[in-house]
């Protein structure tokens, strides 16, 4: 079955490994990015190298006027992956009120109106696919800020409450959490030592050895399949064992 697939922050990191996963003939990857259409350009050239189509799209997921425009540009999509995310490492007795309002912006506002703008015509079509990319710091507490981490535990809410709402109508909607994944934005909040940093948390692990993004694209092809219709409102850890539910 061809799909037609929307992945926020799909520039690099985990967004770009999920659409190269998930292009083959007949698929149509849009991608969105801000303001990085060359790295984003990448990302089209190897989902073409594998037969897909690929499209992408710019827009600014702290404006909900933009986050509207983005759906009305996708068109129809079988499938929403929302993976872009805002970090936030800001302390809670430093934590500005505008910092709080623009990491729920991107983590959790954009996410339910691109669902509410998309589902409606995957209700009308009897099919879609939803996936939510969260966090396991809503288990543990940390080591993000509280902005961040307050915002991943609602979307985790959101992703239940839209499984309740959509399943009905053949939507599934589940959540992915990756754990500490080594990522180009990793790199950057940790001032280019990720390795460094996460090595505590790949020594508690059950399987101790660092993630990449590619360790997650088995389970997203999972979670969008046509297989995977009763599977809804859940959230799989994909971690290495970090976290256990």
């Amino acid at each position: 079955m061809s799909q037609r697939i929307l992945i926020t922050g799909a520039r690099r990191g985990i967004g770009a490994a999920l659409a190269v996963g998930l292009a083959r003939p007949g698929n149509t990857l849009l991608l969105h990015h801000l303001d990085a259409a060359g790295e984003c350009e990448n990302v089209a050239g190897l989902c073409r190298d594998l037969g897909a189509t690929a499209e992408m799209l710019e827009a600014d997921l702290t404006d909900p006027d933009a986050v509207g425009r983005l759906a009305e540009q996708a068109g129809p999509v079988d499938v929403l992956i929302n993976n872009a995310a805002r970090a936030s490492n800001v302390p809670f007795g430093e934590l500005p009120l505008g910092e709080w309002h623009q990491t729920f912006a991107v983590n959790v506002t954009a996410p339910m109106l691109l669902a509410q703008a998309l589902s409606a015509g995957m209700a009308e079509r009897g099919w879609g696919r939803i996936v939510n990319v969260v966090s396991p710091t809503v288990r543990m507490g940390g080591p993000s800020g509280p902005s961040y981490v307050a915002s991943k535990a609602a979307l985790i809410g959101l992703t239940r409450s839209l499984a309740r709402s959509l399943g009905p109508h053949g939507i599934t909607v589940n959540a992915l959490s990756p754990g500490a994944i080594r990522t180009e934005g990793e790199a950057e909040l940790a001032g280019g030592r990720d390795v460094e940093s996460h090595a505590p948390l790949v020594a508690t692990q059950a399987i101790p050895r660092s993630l990449l993004p590619e360790d997650l694209v088995a389970t997203v092809r999972l979670l969008v399949s046509a297989g995977a219709g009763a599977l809804t409102g859940q959230v799989i850890e994909v971690g290495g064992g970090l976290v256990f539910r």
